[in-house]
């Protein structure tokens, strides 16, 4: 993305009165390089009020428009900052899960590896409050799920989330931290210094400027972006009135799977739990029985990432995958004809995928006993997420199993 489409999207995004919602409504009037499709604008601005209507059209096209706003300006030096980033909705590189949102966040701010938006996710969310039984079985199972080659993707809160987000850095495991707050203003306050550890190997993600502080209202608007990020939503505890099943609610709107892990009936923290698995969300004694669905899941996964990667338009998500790559491949070639199973292997393997090619170095690097994670990364060069990415996928292929924390070649 150039930088004057960046400062133009920057500067709608301050515009008093626009709003997120309207914003996110003007995405299809741009262009992969950020270019207006005047027809598409026109249209749009028509249904607006006329006030608001000569503003956005003044930033558009600069027409009477002397200077950026400050807040925008404030906002283009902090991504000169290292590993500062954002993400526009705009962007063909905005997360695919997240694009079929009702209402994407227009901006995401990044602080960290932004690679890791694109690797599969599972949400871990519960309460503030958890007993101490809840936070270690946070800890073991963002520990198991990370192993497993999943990025856990919680809400940077304290009880639940802070230990998901512990048990997964403190292994090879990798996550992501979706705030209520600015990147720049860590909140709870005592988990800055966790904020920091995310930051080196994980993500910090915010749709909110950089210096924003939080706000009550702030909080259920992020949990749709943990959930809209994940394959799937885990509450570990939660009351009644826990804002995590706010989460799992979005997450069902999002057509994800929910899990829920029961506690005792004399645990007030377990009662929201309990009341999911009655709706219907799968009750999980074990991470055994999430990745029991990991076919199931990775499937939904790769589908969104191949109609992302070729380019599919809103309006077309809600088509079948194989509609969506038919339709793709003959505009692009001229009228030139693909049959229904080349469509279906564009949906069902990535062209990066190793599995397409005469070897794997993955499977290569994994041996006939036991063979660790850090191992693999030593001897393949690759990074830990891609590695542990190939490794899910092989051990579903029955190429790999795992054992005792590493992996067995058995194929």
């Amino acid at each position: 993305m150039n930088n004057s489409a960046l400062s133009i999207w920057l500067n709608l995004a301050m515009l008093p009165g626009l709003g997120a919602s309207r914003l996110a409504k003007l995405a299809p009037v741009f262009d992969a390089q950020g270019r207006v499709k005047e027809s598409q604008l026109e249209c749009i601005l028509s249904q607006l009020p006329s006030g608001l209507r000569q503003q956005i059209s003044k930033v558009i096209y600069q027409t009477g428009f002397s200077s950026g706003s400050p807040e925008a300006e404030d906002i283009l030096r902090w991504l000169e900052q290292e590993g500062h980033h954002v993400l526009t909705l705009i962007q063909p590189e905005y997360p695919a899960l997240l694009k079929l949102l009702d209402d994407p966040p227009p901006l995401l701010y990044l602080r960290g590896q932004g690679n890791l938006l694109y690797q599969p996710q599972l949400a871990m969310v519960g309460s503030r409050s958890p007993s101490a039984q809840g936070m270690d079985t946070a800890r073991q199972f963002a520990r198991s799920l990370g192993e497993g080659g999943f990025t856990i993707t919680s809400g940077l809160a304290a009880g639940i989330d802070g230990a998901a987000h512990q048990g997964a850095v403190d292994t090879l495991g990798s996550t992501i931290a979706v705030m209520g707050s600015g990147i720049d203003i860590v909140y709870p306050a005592r988990h800055r210094q966790l904020a920091d550890r995310i930051a080196e190997n994980g993500l910090l993600v915010s749709e909110l400027s950089p210096t924003m502080p939080p706000m009550a209202q702030h909080f259920p608007r992020r949990n749709r972006i943990i959930s809209g990020l994940s394959l799937g939503t885990i509450v570990v505890e939660a009351s009644m009135r826990s804002g995590s099943l706010i989460t799992a609610r979005t997450a069902l709107e999002q057509h994800r799977e929910v899990f829920a892990i029961p506690g005792s009936i004399h645990n007030p923290q377990a009662r929201g739990c309990h009341h999911l698995i009655k709706q219907g969300a799968k009750l999980v004694e074990s991470t055994d029985d999430i990745f029991v669905e990991l076919p199931a899941l990775m499937r939904f996964y790769q589908q969104q990432q191949n109609m992302a990667m070729i380019g599919l338009q809103p309006e077309e998500v809600g088509k079948s995958p194989v509609e969506n790559v038919i339709n793709s491949r003959k505009q692009s070639t001229s009228g030139s004809h693909q049959d229904r199973q080349e469509a279906q292997d564009l949906i069902l393997i990535h062209p990066g995928n190793p599995s397409s090619q005469s070897k794997d170095p993955v499977l290569e690097a994994v041996g006939y006993d036991l063979t660790h994670t850090d191992q693999i990364v030593e001897r393949t060069g690759l990074t830990v997420a891609d590695v542990q990415t190939r490794l899910m996928v092989l051990e579903l292929e029955g190429s790999i199993r795992s054992d005792r924390g590493g992996f067995i070649r058995v194929a």
